[in-house]
């Protein structure tokens, strides 16, 4: 009798740990203003550039000038080093994407980056490309993680 309860306890929780973990794509907050940035159809080209590294990455999402000034966390808000392992990170889930263009979308996942890990690429080359990736998963509704994109 014991063994029998024990059994079902097993699959129980079997079943309830399988619901439990279940896919469920989360909805994003996505504010008034925020929608309204995302569907600018003009803005001006964001430049992510290191004079020292020589690294230079150009942004041409129309509105993502106005949301890096209006919905980023502010400047120096994160520390560099928490922005190379967020960026290592999504780099490498965009890489990705980008060498499989017939379960990806290609007008979304253009061009490889090529960011190394281990190099000091700089602060602000860092916080534009992060948040970048953020803007990026809010407005077009990708997740290029297990975590809900949130500013």
């Amino acid at each position: 009798m014991r063994k029998l309860h024990f059994i079902s306890g097993i699959v129980f929780c079997s079943i309830l740990l399988l619901t439990s973990c279940a896919s469920t794509k989360k909805q994003l907050d996505i504010s008034e203003s925020e929608k309204e940035i995302f569907n600018k159809t003009e803005g001006d080209p964001v430049v992510i550039a290191d004079e020292k590294t020589e690294y230079e990455i150009t942004i041409i999402d129309p509105g993502f000038d106005f949301w890096l000034a209006s919905h980023a966390k502010p400047y120096q808000f994160y520390s560099q080093s928490y922005l190379e392992s967020k960026n290592i990170f999504y780099v490498a889930e965009w890489n990705s994407r980008v060498s499989q263009p017939f379960r990806h979308n290609t007008s979304l996942y253009e061009m490889q980056i090529d960011y190394a890990p281990g190099t000091d690429y700089g602060y602000e080359v860092n916080y534009k490309l992060y948040n970048y990736f953020i803007y990026f998963q809010r407005k077009y509704n990708q997740r290029l993680g297990h975590f809900v994109p949130r500013i």
